[in-house]
Order: structure tokens, then C-alpha cells, then sequence
């Protein structure tokens, strides 16, 4: 570690998004001034996105908050130090924590899920609140295919993985990782693994509505109509079950179903689906032949798929596709990383595992809780509606709701409703502008990285480890350290030394730790010496891990010392079979078709008879973006960034032409937005990017607030139209009408 006038360049993985790029950061003092690709990194090898190379101006955005701020009377905020910000939190947030249960709710945002401080102790201040209003944009854009893999696999993070680098036919179904650098997969560089594939010889098939990047490159492009993604699939089964194209004998003897899932799909032929997906039947069977010949096959589904109303069934039928050709766990076909850190599907089962759905639910709905969560819909009505168990306090990490969750009006009302609210961010945005105290986390450059939950998506396993480039400078404060204050003064116990809550923390991790290698705690502990906060708990994790040392006992083994004398990172290989060790569910065994699956299934025939909305709006990846929170580091350079798209068909018909002022009106309330005409998009569709909106009084967003945008989430409802088996709201697919108007609407 460097001080900080000696110059450094350091390596640093990427923390932005789920391609974990390595970097090359140069810094003079403590300002970032280059980044570039690392081409020694492991896993990226001289890859990153426009958002990697970013980092210097997210790092040195006047506009961040450097320095805990709180509430006036006025109502503006005034800067503090950390004593009499957590004094004043001391003084507030006992009420909300002793008083009615889930009277305080944790929101924590996308960001909080790359850093190591909130991957190990957010549960800690989770615990310590005692509330079960836990949310975060997971319930918005993955929970149908954490559900679907629960049902087939046992647990929703230990996804299957596409075998991007020797697979033959790739099918991706909603998703454009030439923009999104993918999603649900941890696969650096996109671009080249999709060219590879093509000069090996094989078939890139892209399902989506709009001729996207990834779809310019594809063999095939599939225009579907949005929202039916799951009769597509269930139609290229009905052809693999007529032509008799499964592979029974490719089929892990550990399935159970196959011919049930066929037999299911019979009822659904190309020709019978073909004109509700708005495409040729021909090109169904085109898809189903190709993907079920091909020596080896996968499909892979992200957002698009998660963000509409039969989310869930699409995602399930990715798998039953996969599996019924032959292509589960077999290289080239859908594998299971094995992270180095342990997870899930590494841990040693002990008892009967529980399906990690459905165990608890809301106060003013009851609708189900996922993965210790619960819907992102619940958000606001909990807080607005009186009776025991209110929400009236909130924590919020790394997190923007008023711009990350549907119906955006209703989030701000509840908001503006709380009686405390505690912000541990970067930024004075439309979230926090309501906080009563925000805590700013330190610079990225003071913290080590290894991605505990991603490497879980890896299509290779690597371990990476990159250590703090500078030491905390004078007036910040770790966030994992930020965190166990919030958690002593929620147990009440605010004076309790921070150090030996994280003794107490190590402590427990220690004992897991030796259990799952079978050796004494204290070993465990000792082995650590020297070490505090994340890196303790990594260390310990690593050495547990599949590839660990096992405290000592293989000498080769991984630790973290042995990844920081390895900067690039150490390759493991491949990805290899893994089937039935991975599996969590509750005999050991995979079922196709799940009881809640089939149960579904009439909803989505009753759909085929439905009559199309006259236009869908749809989301569209940016370059730059990432939800809301990159919107003011890293402008868009379009000036038409957030304008509605239009396919010139529908336009026309509507006497609309580019440039024009429109209103775009939902169900639930209208947004204004420029019109720009797009003939990628398919007659029927209509495209914004979401997370915008960057308007009202109180922001320090001056780039984002000055280039407001139009704010897509305010159009989706959070009460009737949501995904049936998660209560995921429906992004994908929202009908609307677009007029031209003279008129602002926000």
C-alpha cells in the first residue's frame, strides 16, 4: 500500500458491473488519472468497457458527498463530522428498531452487491435491526430466474452458466451483452467470445424486439413481439417433441420430467404461437432443428426475459430447453461455476434444504419473500398504509428507489412520508434528497476486491484479488466500519468498540470455516493473523473454499496471500461437470416441471387469445449507464439519450415525426420525452432507457439534473400488473399510447 504522494499504478477490478474487468489504475496523490485494460488479468485479458475506463471521473465527481451531511430545519443539509452524525442516529433510530417489527426497512442498490464491506456485513446490520423489509433491485430485474432455478436446482444463486467459449449454438433470449457486457454471467469481453463463435463455425441466435448490437451480429434475429418470450420457447420445444430431436441419453440421470415437459409443449406448435410472438413459424423451427443438431447447445436469458409477465416460465423453459437436447452439464451447453469463495452450491448440506421462497410475507399484500427479500412492490404501500408493523424508518445502501423502482411517484410519496431515514451514499439524489443523515462510503481506491457473489457466474474459474491501493485518508470512514456502528446502535449498543464487534464477526466465520474443513476454530482464526474487516472474512472463505488450503493442510492450497502474489489472478480452468453435487433441492434430484410451473401454465395459454396492446414499451441498455447512479459521473454523450423510440411504421400512422414532443401515457400516469425514429425497433414497440428522471429541488446531480430525461419507471405499476408467481413488476411490455403534446409532464 502506498501513501499518498508516492505515484502508483495498481491493478483494481472493476466494481461497476458484472463483467469484473481487470484494470490498470494510475494515480498521482489520490486522484485517479488513467485507466486502462489490464492485458494480464485472468479473466478479462486486456478487456473493458467504456464504464471501467470510467472510473477516474466516478472517483473525482465534484458532485460526490465526501463528507457525512445532515438535515437543517430548513430543510437543506449541512456537513458534519462522523461523531455528531451517528450522535444524531443515536439519538433517532432506537424508536424505529424497538417499536413495531419492520417499522425500519434496508434498501440496498446494485452497488452494494460488488464490494466486499456489504457482501459480509449487511447481515450483521440486517440482524441487528431485526426487520424483515428487506428490498433491492433484485426483485425488479432477476427474481423470475432465481425462482426458476430454485425450483430446478435448489437455490437461486448457483445459476447455470452458458458455456459461452465451446458451445456451438447460442440462443440469448432478452438480453444485448454487446452493450450490457452481459448479465447473470461473468464474461469479460463479449464482443470477442461472440466472434469466436462465429469463426469456430457456430450459430448465434438473438431473440428480441429491437435489432440491437448483439442482434446486428447475429446469424439470426428474432423480432418477438415483447412479452412472449415463453411461447417462443415453449414452441421450439413442441418441435423437438414432434420431430423427435430430444436426448433422452444426453439427460443427467439425475432428471426427472423430460417427457412430461414435451408432453406439455405439444399443445403449443409453431403454428399456434407463431402469430402471438409476431414472427414466422418457420423461423421456430428453423431455431428448434438448429439448437437441438448441434453437437453442443445453450440458451441463455437476462433481463428482457425477468421484466415481464410470464418471467418466470420463460426463464424455466431456457433450462427445460437446455436439458431435454442434451446440453445440461456438459461443456458447451449450461455448466455451474465453482466460486472460489464457497457459496451455495459448494456448501455441504446438511439437513433437507428449504426452498428460499415464500417463507414470509408482506404486512399490506402478503406477497412472497425471495431470498430474505421482499417485492420492490411492496415499497411504498408499506410505508403509506397506517396500522402495526408501518414502515416509518429506512436505511438505505448504495441505493436510488425513487429512480430504480416502478412507479416512481408513489416511491417519492413514501419517501417524503418517513419519520428517519439514514443514506450510506455517494450522491444527494432523488433518493437521499429525503434522508435525515448520509454517510458517505470511502473511495474505491481504499478497498480490496474479490467478488464473493459474481464469481458464482463465472463461465471460467479464476480467483482474482485486487488490494486498497491508498490507506483511508483523513475523513473517511470503511464502509464495512460504517455499517457495525449502524448495527451497534440499532442493538443498542452504540459505544460497543467496532474492532470487537468484528472479533465476534470473525469468530463465527471461523467456526464455519473449520467446520466445512474439519479442523479446530482457533486454527482457523489463527491463520488469519494480521488481518481486519473484509479481508479477514475473505481469508477465511477462500481458505474453506473448493480450491483452499484448508488452513494448512494442502500447502498448494488458495489464500488470500497467495492471490495478493498473483495480481492477475490464478485460472483454474474450464468449467466442469458438476451434476449432482451442485444440486440443493430437496431430494437431490432435478423435477422439470415443478408443481408451481405447471399450475402457471393455463395463464399463459389464456393469454394467446388476448387481443395486442397497439404499442409496448419496452428498456433499452445504455453504454455509459448503469440504472441510475452513473447518470451524473458519466453523462451520455447522445443528445437524445433518453428519447422515446418509434419504428417509422408507427409514427407514421400516428403523424409523428422525429423531434416532435410526445406524451407517453401508461396505465398509470403520462411522461413527456423527445421522439426519435428507429427502424431497429419492430412495428408495435417503443423504447426508453430507465432510471432517469433526474429532476426536483434538493439534487447535487448537476450533469444528470441538467439533462433531466424522461423517467421511464414512473409508467410502471407496482399493483395490479406485476410477474404472478414473484410480484416482479412488468418493465417489458408496459401498453401505452404516444401523442404529441406541447405540455411537460415529470
Amino acid at each position: 500500500m502506498k501513501t499518498d504522494t508516492e505515484p502508483v499504478t495498481g491493478r483494481r477490478i472493476c466494481p461497476l458491473c458484472e463483467s469484473t474487468c481487470g484494470l490498470l489504475v494510475e494515480l498521482a496523490g489520490r486522484d485517479i488519472v488513467r485507466v486502462a485494460p489490464n492485458p494480464d488479468d485472468v479473466m478479462s485479458a486486456g478487456h473493458s468497457c467504456a464504464k471501467g475506463l470510467g472510473l477516474g471521473r466516478i472517483e473525482g465527481d465534484p458532485d460526490r458527498i465526501r463528507t457525512p451531511l445532515l438535515r437543517t430545519a430548513g430543510g437543506g443539509f449541512r456537513e458534519a463530522g462522523w461523531e455528531e452524525a451517528f450522535a444524531e442516529i443515536e439519538r433517532r433510530l432506537p424508536e424505529f428498531v424497538t417499536g413495531d417489527p419492520g417499522s425500519c426497512a434496508i434498501y440496498h442498490g446494485n452497488p452494494a452487491a460488488h464490494h466486499l464491506d456489504a457482501t459480509f456485513y449487511l447481515g450483521e446490520l440486517i440482524g441487528a435491526v431485526g426487520t424483515r423489509n428487506i428490498y433491492s433491485p433484485a426483485s425488479v430485474d432477476t427474481w423470475p430466474k432465481n425462482l426458476a432455478h430454485m425450483l430446478l436446482y435448489g437455490t437461486g444463486l448457483g445459476m447455470s452458466l452458458p458455456d459461452l467459449d465451446r458451445t456451438d449454438y447460442l440462443l440469448i433470449l432478452g438480453s444485448n451483452p454487446m452493450v450490457s457486457n452481459g448479465s447473470t454471467v461473468t464474461a469479460p469481453g463479449m464482443h470477442h467470445r461472440l466472434q469466436a463463435l462465429r469463426d469456430r463455425g457456430g450459430t448465434l441466435v438473438v431473440v428480441d424486439p429491437v435489432r440491437t448490437r448483439t442482434a446486428e451480429v447475429a446469424d439470426v434475429h428474432v423480432p418477438i413481439r415483447p412479452g412472449t418470450d415463453s411461447l417462443f420457447l415453449l414452441g421450439v420445444l413442441s418441435v423437438i417433441a414432434a420431430d423427435g430431436l430430444a436426448r433422452p441419453d444426453r439427460v443427467p440421470e439425475v432428471v426427472d420430467g423430460v417427457d412430461a415437459a414435451l408432453a406439455l409443449a405439444a399443445e403449443f406448435g409453431a403454428d399456434a404461437v407463431a402469430d402471438v410472438c409476431g414472427i414466422d413459424a418457420d423461423v421456430i423451427r428453423t431455431v428448434a432443428r438448429g439448437f437441438a443438431g448441434a453437437p453442443a447447445a445453450v440458451a441463455h436469458s437476462r433481463i428482457g426475459t425477468c421484466m415481464q409477465e410470464f418471467g418466470t416460465l420463460a426463464n424455466w423453459l431456457v433450462e427445460v430447453l437446455t436439458i431435454v437436447t442434451g446440453n445440461l452439464d456438459r461443456p458447451g451447453g449450461a455448466m455451474f461455476a465453482l466460486p472460489p469463495a464457497g457459496g451455495q452450491n459448494t456448501w455441504p448440506v446438511t439437513r433437507p434444504p428449504k426452498l428460499m421462497f415464500d417463507r414470509w410475507r408482506s404486512r399490506v399484500r402478503g406477497l412472497p419473500e425471495a431470498m430474505g427479500e421482499l417485492p420492490a412492490v411492496c415499497f411504498a404501500e408499506e410505508i403509506l398504509t397506517p396500522g402495526p408493523g408501518r414502515t416509518r424508518a429506512l436505511i438505505t445502501l448504495a441505493g436510488n428507489p425513487a429512480r430504480s423502482l416502478p412507479n416512481s411517484g408513489a416511491i417519492e410519496d413514501a419517501l417524503d412520508a418517513l419519520e428517519f431515514m439514514v443514506s450510506v451514499d455517494c450522491y444527494l439524489n432523488e433518493t437521499t434528497r429525503h434522508a435525515d443523515v448520509i454517510l458517505p462510503p470511502p473511495a474505491v481506491t481504499t478497498r480490496g476486491h474479490h467478488d464473493v457473489t459474481l464469481a458464482h457466474f463465472q463461465i471460467r474459474n479464476v480467483a482474482r484479488y485486487t488490494p486498497p491501493l491508498l490507506d483511508l485518508a483523513v475523513g473517511e470512514m470503511a464502509e464495512w466500519q460504517i455499517l457495525l456502528r449502524l448495527a451497534a446502535i440499532a442493538k443498542g449498543t452504540p459505544d460497543r468498540p467496532i474492532d470487537e464487534m468484528d472479533d465476534d464477526m470473525a469468530g463465527v466465520a471461523a467456526r464455519r470455516a473449520a467446520k466445512l474443513v474439519g479442523c479446530e476454530p482457533e486454527r482457523a482464526l489463527r491463520s488469519t493473523d494480521g488481518r481486519r474487516g473484509p479481508q479477514r472474512l475473505l481469508d477465511l472463505r477462500l481458505r474453506s473454499g473448493p480450491y483452499g488450503d484448508r488452513f494448512g493442510r494442502d500447502p498448494d492450497g488458495l489464500t488470500l496471500a497467495r492471490l495478493e502474489g498473483n495480481p492477475d489472478g490464478i485460472d483454474y480452468g474450464p468449467l466442469e461437470p458438476r451434476l449432482p453435487g451442485v444440486l440443493r433441492t430437496p431430494d437431490g434430484r432435478i423435477d422439470l416441471v415443478p408443481e408451481m410451473i405447471a399450475a402457471d401454465l393455463p395463464r399463459l395459454r389464456a393469454s394467446m387469445t388476448r387481443p395486442a396492446p397497439d404499442l409496448l414499451l419496452i428498456n433499452r441498455r445504455q453504454r455509459r449507464g448503469m440504472n441510475s447512479w452513473l447518470h451524473n459521473a458519466l453523462p451520455q454523450t447522445d443528445a437524445g439519450q433518453c428519447a422515446l423510440l418509434i419504428s417509422p411504421h408507427d409514427a407514421s400512422e400516428r403523424g409523428l415525426v422525429s423531434g416532435d414532443r410526445v406524451a407517453v401515457t401508461s396505465r398509470i400516469t403520462t411522461v413527456t420525452a423527445e421522439l426519435r425514429l428507429d427502424d431497429a425497433l419492430r412495428p408495435g414497440v417503443v423504447s426508453m432507457p430507465h432510471g432517469w428522471g433526474h429532476d426536483g429541488p434538493g439534487l447535487r446531480t448537476s450533469r444528470s439534473a441538467s439533462v433531466a430525461g424522461s423517467n421511464y419507471n414512473a409508467l410502471v405499476d407496482d399493483t395490479t400488473d406485476l410477474e404472478a408467481l414473484t410480484a416482479s413488476p412488468i418493465f417489458n411490455g408496459v401498453p401505452v399510447t404516444v401523442t404529441r403534446t406541447s405540455e411537460e409532464h415529470p
